[in-house]
């Protein structure tokens, strides 16, 4: 007895892909074998019958006329039970098949699943070593894609069709199933995954070069990024520095103006109290008198003595002239005239301050400075050109080829536009009509346009050689102190700013501010003829003086 159990077991164990179903590649359930040999569960022989219009075998093809009628092996059911058992013996025994957190477990396991071998693409299935078995042995699976395991095996398959997603939708750029290209794919240009890999796969090391190219560059972007951040850091703790000087100048020359305005009234009120203690006493003195002489009068005036009345009543009677006596006290005229120079002095501090600001301000952006020459294929025919491109004045028309840059009214732009950063030029100005600014590079040239912001323009004017105007979406008139002789514009193209100075007193003139640069940016002159209509006079574009 002991020799037949050894024997079974033995034979358990030579024979372990016997008791798998070829359909589920379970172990069998309720066998039955069909008359060609082959043996499946009771439920899997059905329902495969179910779904084919032929009877025939899953594994070796062959048909019959009708179909059998099946009946349950019950050696063959006995023996399965027997090998099921024992592989459970052998899956708790056998900690390497056990399944760790994350790793992918076999799908036909029951109860207590083992950890997947391989995943299979056609059957769409993970399995264990045990139920890996027949894509080993039957030659029909051994054709079947095996790969490590992968979770969600379900993702591979088609939604609509449930079958392996295989092949590649090129006009979709999707992956579909074999049913897809006869439906909704029909006429779309589809490929297996195979060619589609390798296409991909061609590419990939251009890819590769692309990303690691634009790596470097964000890197460096990166880089460039946190270098401008430590100059602004470093530029905002100057500004913070500098301005807290001068405001603390400011402060100190209020505090001193006001103590000595103070003061000075103080000193003003100590002798007004001086001169009016003097007048008490003197009047407090004329009051004695007068109150004696008033009892003297009153006695006289009761006495019926002829003689004495006669003799005292000259004296008495006489009053010595009176005088006019002053105001006394700190006058508010006095006040406010002291006041007034106070602030004055104030103002004078602050006029020096701001002065020493615009010449701070103006050396600064002058370390922008950029070499501005003239463009003569945007020039106006009525526009004259010098040699060497830094001069540009109005005079008699020229024969000129007309092109998309060039403008119908009297303009020219500088040949280099700029799109980042910030730049500085001076051009003297000494004629009595002219315009000066920048303007982006798309504006229209070939009609009469108002030079606004809206219009890309941001320009100064002069007009009638005294009329100063900001050209912003409303005019702006410029009341200037002197007028200015060379002007500098400057550009901060990422602040939005365009800003214009007066060079020589080095104060500023006007800015426009806070607007969105997003198109290149070109240096703008229009010189104008006289009013009498002769030959203006040039602009001149003119070397910056860092000095």
């Amino acid at each position: 007895m002991l020799q037949l159990e050894d024997m079974a077991s033995s034979s358990s164990l030579l024979s372990e892909e016997q008791f798998l179903c070829s359909i589920c590649l379970d172990v069998f359930t309720e066998p039955v074998a069909i008359p060609c040999g082959h043996n499946f569960c009771l439920v899997c022989i059905r329902k495969y019958w179910d779904t084919t219009d032929l009877c025939h075998c899953p594994l070796c093809n062959k048909t019959f006329d009708r179909r059998p009628e099946l009946f349950v092996n019950t050696f063959i059911s006995e023996m399965a039970a027997q090998f099921k058992k024992s592989v459970q013996v052998k899956a708790t025994s056998s900690p390497d098949q056990n399944p760790t957190n994350g790793e992918v477990t076999c799908d036909v396991c029951t109860g207590n699943k083992l950890k997947a071998l391989k995943s299979c693409l056609e059957c769409v299935t993970s399995y264990c070593e045990t139920h890996l078995q027949p894509h080993q042995i039957a030659p029909a699976l051994k054709r079947h894609r095996l790969i490590d395991p992968i979770e969600n095996m379900e993702d591979r398959m088609c939604k609509k069709h449930v079958k392996p997603l295989e092949l590649f939708c090129r006009t979709d750029q999707t992956c579909v199933c074999v049913l897809c290209i006869k439906t909704s794919h029909r006429t779309h240009y589809t490929v297996p995954f195979e060619e589609e890999f390798e296409a991909k796969m061609a590419n990939l090391g251009k890819t590769q070069a692309q990303v690691q190219q634009r790596i470097c560059e964000r890197l460096k972007k990166v880089k460039d990024v946190k270098q401008s951040l430590e100059l602004s850091r470093k530029d905002t703790e100057e500004e913070i520095a500098h301005s807290v000087q001068v405001f603390t100048v400011l402060v100190r020359s209020i505090e001193r103006i006001q103590a000595e305005f103070i003061k000075a009234i103080e000193v003003k009120q100590k002798a007004a109290e001086r001169r009016a203690e003097g007048l008490i006493q003197e009047l407090e003195q004329e009051l004695t008198e007068l109150q004696r002489k008033s009892t003297e009068l009153e006695q006289l005036s009761h006495t019926e003595d002829h003689l004495q009345f006669l003799q005292s009543a000259p004296s008495l009677c006489s009053l010595q002239p009176d005088r006019n006596w002053p105001n006394m006290g700190v006058q508010g005229g006095q006040i406010v005239g002291s006041l007034r120079r106070a602030v004055s002095q104030l103002e004078d501090t602050l006029t020096m301050e701001v002065k020493k600001l615009s010449d701070a301000e103006l050396k600064r952006i002058q370390s922008y400075a950029v070499d501005v020459i003239l463009d003569p294929d945007t020039a106006n025919s009525h526009l004259i050109l010098s040699k060497d491109r830094k001069q540009v004045k109005q005079g008699n028309t020229q024969n000129l080829p007309d092109n998309p840059k060039r403008f119908d009214i009297t303009a020219i732009l500088g040949q280099e536009g700029f799109s980042s950063g910030r730049f500085y030029y001076e051009v003297q100005v000494n004629g009595i009509t002219w315009d000066l600014g920048v303007c982006q590079e798309s504006i229209n040239r070939k009609s009469e346009i108002c030079l606004k912001p809206e219009n890309g323009f941001w320009t100064v004017i002069l007009r009638n050689g005294n009329e100063y105007q900001a050209n912003g979406h409303i005019s702006v008139p410029l009341l200037l102190k002197a007028k200015p002789r060379k002007v500098g514009v400057f550009v901060d193209y990422e602040e939005g700013q365009v800003s214009f100075y007066n060079v020589e007193d080095r104060s500023h003139i006007y800015s426009f501010t806070d607007y969105t640069f997003n198109k290149k940016l070109y240096p703008y002159f229009s010189p104008h003829l006289t009013s009498r209509g002769r030959s203006s006079v040039p602009l001149i574009i003119s070397p910056v003086n860092h000095t």
